[in-house]
């Protein structure tokens, strides 16, 4: 059985994680057909937008699989995060595509970093998001410790990190490390939503804005002068072409992401 189920719609990927006697935690081969999967997404022009959510309605992601790298050296566990950043983390964050966060329970440790590395978070009201590996004397290896201080700021973070303790949803949202909290049978409907308002943009555009957005918090990099090349960039795409003439000629305009 596979452990990503994926359902296109509308130019929607939903893509579920399907370990639920796992409480969908996340090990190698997880990470890699979730890898895969989204990387065969993004070199799809049907598919524009992508959801990310786990089966069952207890977790997200309820962290790594543990029993996977217990017995682990140091050597094979800098391998172990550098490969799941390279493979999963990054991808997602980097993606020329949006990807969307439906967090329905339990977020922890690797499931938080995988919801963070997503460039939008909705939560269910019963989620809760932590990262906890301090606890099992080894620290957060999949981009937690850089992305979660860029969301709720490094003082929250440090608190986080070094209790293990866990965030309920509605503490998540007025930190800003959700962007809506909704009853558990929204949660798709919200994710969906906000899909289908990024649909009828640019989808050049988007790639663009991405790339800008994530080079302000690139080391050595000025996200100033990103926006400025990738601004300059979206000048020679049919899609500038095309929203700037429906704009004049008041039309709906057709995009088609070249």
């Amino acid at each position: 059985m596979s452990n990503i189920l994926s359902e296109t719609q509308n130019q929607v990927l939903t893509l579920k994680i399907n370990r639920p006697e796992k409480l969908n935690a996340l090990n190698r081969e997880t990470i890699s057909e979730l890898g895969n999967t989204l990387d065969e997404a993004m070199n799809n022009k049907d598919i524009r937008v992508i959801i990310i959510t786990g089966s069952g309605n207890k977790a997200f992601v309820a962290g790594a699989d543990i029993s996977e790298f217990a017995s682990f050296n140091n050597q094979e566990g800098k391998d172990l995060a550098r490969n799941g950043q390279q493979e999963l983390f990054d991808l997602i964050e980097n993606s020329t595509k949006p990807v969307i966060a439906a967090v329905n329970g339990f977020a922890l440790g690797g499931g938080l970093e995988l919801a963070m590395s997503c460039h939008i978070r909705v939560a269910s009201d019963n989620a809760r998001m932590g990262l906890p590996e301090v606890s099992l004397g080894v620290i957060p290896g999949y981009g937690g410790t850089q992305r979660l201080p860029q969301l709720v700021g490094r003082g929250k973070a440090n608190e986080m990190i070094f209790t293990a303790g866990m965030m309920k949803a509605d503490e998540a949202l007025s930190y800003g490390l959700v962007n809506y909290v909704v009853p558990q049978e929204e949660l798709l409907t919200k994710a969906q939503e906000i899909a289908y308002k990024i649909l009828p943009n640019s989808p050049k555009a988007i790639e663009k804005a991405i790339i800008a957005v994530n080079a302000g918090y690139q080391s050595g990099t000025n996200g100033f002068d990103t926006e400025i090349k990738e601004f300059g960039n979206c000048f020679g795409t049919e899609d500038f072409k095309e929203g700037t003439s429906a704009f004049l000629n008041k039309t709906k305009p057709n995009f088609t992401g070249n």
